[in-house]
């Protein structure tokens, strides 16, 4: 909690803007909710699947653990204590880092790979069923148009 006393000038939404961000945090809560909820029937929760299909992508299936946390938007630390739990149940292995006394590679072990192969399928229903059945092709081009705009460098 700040201790600055509250800006007396603060430039407030206006009430369509309220109602956008809103619908917005809504709509965000709604579909992770719905994959998270779909993610568990198949045994793995969402940073579970972030994990795993991300380091699907990279050759090996291996990334140093400062670009895998990079690349998820985590910090180290979030993604170690994930890791470990992951490790713990044979989906990735660590390695240590040549380069980097401190660091270490994650690498997707063959029970991680067919945990992913198992789950990809219903994860991707998941997504069509919560999310992008429900648009249409000119909604999800508006939407990749909104995101580039928000995630966009500011002037």
């Amino acid at each position: 909690m700040s201790t600055k006393p509250a800006d007396q000038t603060a430039h407030w939404l206006s009430p369509d803007e309220e109602r956008a961000w809103r619908a917005f945090r809504h709509m965000v809560a709604a579909v992770q909710a719905g994959t998270a909820r779909d993610l568990v029937e198949v045994g793995l929760s969402e940073p579970d699947y972030e994990v795993l299909s991300t380091l699907s992508e990279r050759p090996r299936h291996t990334s140093s653990l400062r670009e895998q946390a990079a690349k998820m938007n985590w910090s180290r630390s979030r993604l170690s204590r994930h890791a470990t739990r992951m490790e713990e149940r044979g989906l990735l292995r660590r390695e240590p880092d040549p380069a980097d006394g401190r660091g270490c590679f994650l690498v997707l072990t063959e029970h991680g790979l067919d945990t992913l192969a198992t789950a990809a399928p219903a994860h991707v229903a998941s997504v069509r069923h919560h999310f992008i059945d429900r648009l249409t092709s000119e909604d999800l081009a508006a939407l990749e148009d909104i995101a580039r705009k928000v995630q966009g460098p500011r002037d």
